[in-house]
């Protein structure tokens, strides 16, 4: 009997092992990957700065982009969700100019966490506007248009699908990852290059997608402002 509860628990940490084995592997795969969905639907183009262990440096050129009013909830995923519908709506039509607008990845989701365990924290949801789109994108109730001026984000990859449980281990990875950098320290002076978010997470694929998730963790910032006092 002992020998046969011996097995299960052999065969079952053997499973495990497998398991974990495969998780890494794929967020391996990820890193540094461009999104399969960019190669269907239209992503905000970048410069790529730097490429580093777990982590690159971007910069993004004035994109634009559609945004909700800040969202209270104590869930990223559940803000994200609700900010999602009121997105596929306005791009459906339901704006003032009831214009439709292609798709584009990704959804973002600007995060100002609360300072307790079980409190709200405030969520702004984004669409990124596409190119055709943006010297006059159309205007919608509740929703407010974003134009970025050209910033820098440390950027890490990761997959599967995003959870409350994982985001803040991400964002944490990500700043261990650039500790020492001057990268680290152009994002601690900037502030978020002008944004009150502490972190941004940044998804590229549809909900029904199973295969192939790319998602990511930003930290924005102002080379500008970060960099000329160092």
């Amino acid at each position: 009997m002992a020998a046969t509860i011996g097995s299960k628990v052999s065969l079952l940490l053997s499973l495990l092992s497998v398991s974990l084995l495969a998780v890494r592997s794929d967020s391996l795969r990820n890193v540094g990957a461009v999104p399969p969905s960019c190669e269907r639907i239209e992503c905000p183009s970048y410069d790529l700065i730097q490429s580093g262990n777990g982590y690159e440096i971007r910069r993004y050129n004035s994109p634009v982009w559609i945004s909700n009013t800040p969202i209270q909830d104590i869930s990223l995923v559940e803000a994200t969700r609700t900010g999602f519908r009121r997105l596929f709506d306005y791009i459906q039509g339901k704006n003032n100019y009831k214009q439709k607008i292609e798709m584009t990845a990704p959804v973002i989701t600007e995060v100002l966490p609360s300072d307790g365990p079980f409190c709200e924290s405030s969520f702004v949801v984004s669409f990124y506007v596409p190119k055709e789109n943006q010297a006059n994108p159309p205007t919608a109730k509740d929703l407010q248009v974003q134009r970025w001026k050209s910033v820098y984000v440390a950027v890490r990859q990761f997959g599967g699908f995003v959870k409350d449980s994982n985001v803040g281990e991400e964002a944490a990875a990500l700043k261990a990852s650039i500790a020492g950098t001057k990268w680290a320290a152009a994002v601690e002076k900037s502030k978020g290059a002008g944004h009150a978010s502490v972190y941004t997470v940044a998804q590229y694929n549809a909900p029904f997608e199973y295969d192939n998730r790319v998602n990511e963790i930003w930290f924005l910032f102002d080379i500008e402002d970060g960099l000329k006092t160092m």
